[in-house]
């Protein structure tokens, strides 16, 4: 008996189909289980679908900038807006501009409505301040504007003279003012004010030391400071979140070379600030970040840009020179003071760290922000609604109806044309629907997927495509055996050519699915991700179901012998006489009778 010849070996899924296929079977029971064990049954439903909460955003003008409101602006608040609440899955919000000045946010049920508006709203106009001067969040007290009373609060006040009512400090005699209280600004620290404010020509001292005295006594350590800003400070109340909240409306819109009192944004102190020294365009990336080492929980790390990390070195070179308070910058955001770091050197490096009690979901989502930038304009929430799914219900409806007439008709098709092998279509598209069930199911806490009506279309859309690909397949495996070959290498020697056409296909769906998605935005991309899905699914389902349950298919008589149902008989395919091939001799064909 001859040795068989080296180098020759089964053609592919020949030797061992029947691991293929249970390799596919555990990939599917492992899917299936991953989707129970998460809890998750059902896909996630956009809102077109499941309904949601529908934000109306209005551009509002912004001091210093009248001609703000563009449409180039507007595009960049919604992609930004976009982002922010998309993060990097598909997660079906619609953010679109409407006329001039509007900006429709569509937020599916399921997301937190709150966190949204926020991530929406805030405009994240991030700036770095030199501090002044400060003192605790409270109103300055107001005195009596008669001299002869006697106490107030508990304090005594002597006739004729002033009392400086900041953080517990008391004028005792008219001519000496109490220790400051831990945490106060001391009377010295206001003396030295950034180059960019005008000395105030009033040396510090008691309120009743000139004629003209403001009725409010001024915040120590405030000496220096032009009096309009004194009294400002004076009158601040930070201890509200409304107060906060107009406060920090008012700073915002502040111009950056113009000095501006704040509150810190849990309203225990209140700030006078210099002009900016670096703007938030100058942060390059944010992120959150637990600090384990110093203890102090969560924080943000920044890194600036180049031009950002040379004006952070220089201004922080700067304060390192001055004494407390005048050696803090603030990190404001949006008018708030987030972060009062002392400096005690120059900063170089290009980075920074914003601390101050964050959570973890306050951390992330100022990185968040931080790292998509501020939007160029500020907005006001004019309308929120919530949307029913009843129109989005009733197309889905009726959706699942044309999809299941489509379905029966193909099933119809098969039958009659392929007969038998109807079963291994149908079978392949049963393989097919679980998987991508199972995976758009995981996909919805994973990364934000959400179904929607068009993601729906391309789910139908797959069908045909995957049934194509089976036609492809089976009718390679006919065009064998009409040349007269068996089942079993018309099986084999039919796959190669049936595998070229079938992956030049899939590819040429998928490229048009990656184009279909990156250049579209909303709904269209809900389309593009399961039409794209749907098709490496049937690269999958082809390769590793359909190809090797032919082999062991083929090895059964009902279909090897070419039964007439089996949609394999060569009579009716007009098969020609079967090749035999000589010993040294080329293949002929035996003489019809």
């Amino acid at each position: 008996m001859a040795a068989p010849k080296k180098g020759r070996r089964a053609p592919t899924g020949q030797g061992k189909p029947g691991r293929t296929l249970v390799f596919i079977l555990i990939a599917m029971v492992a899917l299936v289980g991953g989707m129970f064990y998460s809890g998750t049954l059902t896909p996630r439903l956009g809102i077109d679908l499941a309904g949601g909460t529908s934000f109306t955003l209005q551009a509002q003008n912004q001091p210093g900038k009248p001609n703000a409101i563009n449409e180039t602006n507007m595009k960049t608040a919604a992609g930004i807006m976009e982002r922010r609440v998309n993060g990097l899955g598909v997660t079906e919000s619609e953010v679109q501009t409407q006329g001039q000045d509007h900006i429709i946010v569509n937020i599916p049920k399921g997301t937190d409505a709150k966190q949204s508006r926020q991530q929406v709203g805030t405009t994240a106009q991030l700036a770095f301040r030199p501090v002044l001067t400060t003192t605790a969040g409270a109103k300055t007290p107001t005195p009596s504007g008669s001299p002869s009373t006697g106490a107030q609060n508990g304090k005594d006040a002597k006739a004729g003279q002033g009392e400086k009512a900041a953080d517990g400090k008391k004028s005792e005699d008219g001519e000496k003012a109490g220790d400051p209280s831990p945490g106060a600004s001391a009377t010295t620290q206001g003396r030295a004010v950034t180059d960019a404010l005008k000395k105030d020509p009033t040396p510090g001292g008691s309120a009743s030391s000139k004629p003209d005295a403001p009725a409010t006594p001024p915040v120590p350590g405030t000496e220096g400071i032009p009096a309009d800003l004194q009294k400002q400070l004076a009158a601040l109340d930070c201890s509200t979140k409304q107060n906060r909240a107009t406060a920090g409306e008012k700073a915002a819109g502040t111009k950056p070379s113009d000095p501006v009192v704040a509150c810190k944004d849990d309203g225990t102190q209140k700030y006078v600030l210099g002009p900016v020294g670096v703007e938030g365009t100058d942060v390059k990336d944010a992120k959150a970040v637990f600090d384990s080492q110093q203890g102090q929980g969560w924080i943000v790390q920044m890194d600036f840009t180049s031009g950002g990390g040379k004006k952070f070195a220089d201004i922080t070179g700067k304060l390192a020179t001055k004494t407390q308070p005048q050696n803090q910058f603030a990190i404001v955001l949006d008018g708030a003071v987030v972060s009062d770091p002392r400096v005690s050197q120059r900063l170089n490096g290009g980075n920074a760290t914003i601390s101050g009690g964050f959570t973890q979901q306050s951390a992330e989502d100022l990185g968040n922000m931080l790292s998509y930038g501020a939007l160029p304009l500020s907005f006001k929430i004019v309308d929120e609604t919530t949307v029913t799914a009843a129109l989005g219900g009733e197309q889905l409806h009726a959706g699942l109806i044309a999809g299941a007439i489509g379905l029966a008709l193909v099933v119809i098709y098969l039958v009659a044309y392929y007969r038998g092998l109807a079963l291994v279509a149908l079978a392949s598209l049963g393989v097919s629907a679980v998987l991508t069930y199972t995976i758009m199911t995981l996909l919805g806490p994973a990364i934000g997927f959400a179904l929607n009506l068009p993601a729906v279309c391309g789910a139908i859309v797959a069908i045909g495509i995957t049934a194509d690909s089976f036609i492809v397949y089976f009718e390679r495996i006919r065009d064998e055996i009409r040349e007269g070959r068996t089942l079993r290498p018309s099986v084999e020697r039919g796959w190669p050519r049936a595998r070229r056409t079938i992956l030049v296909s899939d590819f040429v769906s998928f490229l048009a699915a990656a184009v279909l998605f990156i250049v579209t935005v909303g709904k269209v991309q809900g389309f593009a991700f399961t039409l794209g899905l749907t098709t490496v699914l049937d690269v999958v389902v082809v390769f590793f179901f359909t190809k090797p349950l032919m082999t062991l298919l083929a090895r059964r008589k009902f279909f090897s012998d070419g039964h007439s149902w089996s949609g394999l008989d060569p009579q009716r395919l007009g098969a020609k006489p079967p090749l035999r091939r000589r010993r040294g001799s080329a293949p002929t064909q035996t003489k019809e009778a």
